[in-house]
């Protein structure tokens, strides 16, 4: 075994793609920030029980685990960081005027990996927008991630919507379903196995249809729903969706539940062309309070090397070889231009051995 390798899951980021995800979250971050989000920096890891305990619904089953020496207590590096801005908005923030508009980015660390996903050291960036999970609130949170990923030059972006508290509402009114039963039914709906919701609960079935283009299967679920249980959901779905027609692809898939496990009334996944798989999900949830109380959020959550990877966050590496001898004035003026301006430091060196693109020939700039 050689100490070069890294563990399964891991990687070293190398230039350009470690600068192009420097500059993709930059972009992220300042338009988030436009919209009075401010960037808190929560710690690497804490103590197991308070971040297992902060989202309602959560679990920790994809932390990293290990006990301080220091303590004695287990603790968990994040497999997330959304239990944490929870944390600092119910503890140190916990006196602000709400709602409370906040942005990260950092990594996280998983326990596994996926086939689809082999990473297990990820860079998440997101925002949250704690005190409520409005119609406006949830409006503003997906008009954010849809400005931010335009602003980091990301384009061909879709959103799938989904309703996760879909089945609880329904298993409690109009088609009742045994508690015993409600886990496997919205396993059968995530996995769209007609067979399988047949033999659980027939009613559904038609759950399984109201899914694909936003607009026809918004229709096909107002359809489904006699009852009016799902009434005041599907006009705020339609609310949201209003804003973002034209500018994004927008789709609906009512019962999935992958990825959603602790949000309650909206979910979304966001795609970009180009990428398997999405490049973030966001929705809403529930922040506990050390007393018990329970505190709406929504947010949303993006993974800047999948952008990357896919070419979609611009990778800019127009570099101009500065030769020896030339006047540092004149190279700080082609830096202030805008220009990376590498200067040579002995006489072998070439535009080619440093990347180069542009040649600076007395004062003139010239492609190579």
């Amino acid at each position: 075994m050689t100490h070069a390798l890294l563990p399964e899951g891991f990687r070293d980021r190398l230039p350009p793609f470690a600068d192009a995800a420097a500059r993709l979250e930059q972009a992220i971050l300042g338009a988030a920030y436009a919209h009075g989000y401010e960037r808190v920096d929560p710690a690497l890891a804490e103590f197991e029980a308070g971040l297992a305990g902060r989202l309602k619904s959560a679990r920790t089953q994809d932390a990293v685990r290990f006990v301080d020496p220091v303590s004695q207590a287990t603790l968990a590096i994040r497999p997330d960081m959304t239990a944490q801005i929870g944390r600092i908005a119910a503890t140190r923030m916990g006196h602000h005027p709400r709602p409370v508009r906040l942005a990260y980015a950092g990594p996280v660390l998983k326990l596994r990996a996926s086939q689809l996903r082999p990473e297990r050291e990820l860079r998440q960036i997101g925002c949250e927008l704690i005190g409520l999970d409005t119609i406006a609130a949830a409006r503003e949170i997906v008009e954010v991630v849809v400005e931010a990923l335009a602003a980091a030059g990301v384009a061909g972006v879709s959103i799938d919507f989904t309703l996760p508290d879909l089945v609880d509402i329904l298993a409690a009114g109009p088609f009742p379903v045994d508690a015993d039963q409600i886990d496997a039914l919205r396993d059968r709906l995530d996995a769209k196995d007609a067979g399988g919701v047949a033999a659980i609960a027939p009613a559904y079935l038609p759950l399984i249809e109201a899914a694909g283009l936003f607009e026809p299967a918004h229709e096909r679920l107002c359809a489904f729903d006699a009852g009016g249980a799902l009434t005041s959901r599907l006009d705020g779905l339609w609310n949201i969706a209003e804003g973002l027609k034209g500018r994004v692809a927008l789709t609906l898939d009512p019962t999935e539940r992958h990825g959603f496990e602790y949000q309650s009334w909206l979910g979304f996944s966001i795609f970009a062309d180009g990428v398997l798989g999405e490049i973030g999900r966001g929705g809403s949830y529930t922040i506990v309070h050390e007393d018990g109380a329970e505190e709406a959020a929504i947010g949303f959550s993006l993974y800047a090397d999948a952008i990357v990877a896919a070419g979609l966050g611009p990778i800019d590496r127009r570099r101009l070889f500065v030769p020896l001898g030339t006047d540092p004035a004149l190279s700080a003026a082609m830096r202030g231009q805008g220009w990376v301006a590498v200067t040579a430091l002995e006489a072998g060196d070439t535009p080619e051995a440093q990347l180069c693109t542009h040649i600076l020939v007395g004062s003139e700039v010239r492609p190579l």
